[in-house]
């Protein structure tokens, strides 16, 4: 028997996609682990941005404004994704500071050199997670959270690099 409109429009919330619900589950998860290291991410260079100082201020000040943009602009097709596929993602602050895996740093003085390198480095594990994340998609034939993420890991390589370059001292 055919469902009726109306029944159709009362039946529970499923998300058509042709992933498996075990992708669905799996990778829609690791999108909101990866969404909350983000999050903290962007808050982190955010505090580094307001409170750098010293006498590569604009450069520093620009860059980690720049950077933090950058970061933010990743937070919305995450979600939505996991949202896409059929599961679910972040809901509360609450649940970022749970499933977040980048340190907090709320320290009263941080001197600019140990600013960029402690985000060079979040920065690089966000990509190793990143990599985790693709691998499970490579698993799921999930082509286009991949496709995503390539983008993302590309824009965070970047990141890296000018964190590093820009912190460097000397010319070795």
């Amino acid at each position: 028997m055919m469902a009726t409109a109306k029944e159709k429009r009362l039946a529970p919330l499923k998300t058509p996609t042709s992933l498996s619900e075990e992708a669905t589950q799996s990778i829609s998860a690791a999108l909101t682990g990866l969404l909350a290291d983000t999050f903290a991410l962007y808050i982190k260079t955010k505090n580094f941005h307001w409170h750098v100082s010293g006498p590569h201020f604009r450069d520093y000040h620009l860059m980690l404004d720049e950077q933090s943009a950058e970061i933010l602009a990743m937070t919305d097709p995450m979600a939505e994704r996991a949202r896409k596929i059929g599961g679910t993602t972040l809901r509360s602050i609450g649940q970022i500071a749970k499933e977040s895996r980048i340190a907090d740093n709320d320290a009263d003085y941080v001197d600019p050199l140990d600013m960029l390198a402690e985000l060079r480095d979040d920065n690089g594990e966000l990509i190793g997670r990143m990599r985790e994340v693709h691998d499970l998609c490579d698993e799921h034939n999930d082509v286009a959270t991949a496709s995503l993420l390539e983008n993302w890991i590309d824009e965070s390589e970047k990141r890296v690099w000018f964190l590093f370059e820009s912190g460097r001292r000397g010319n070795g």
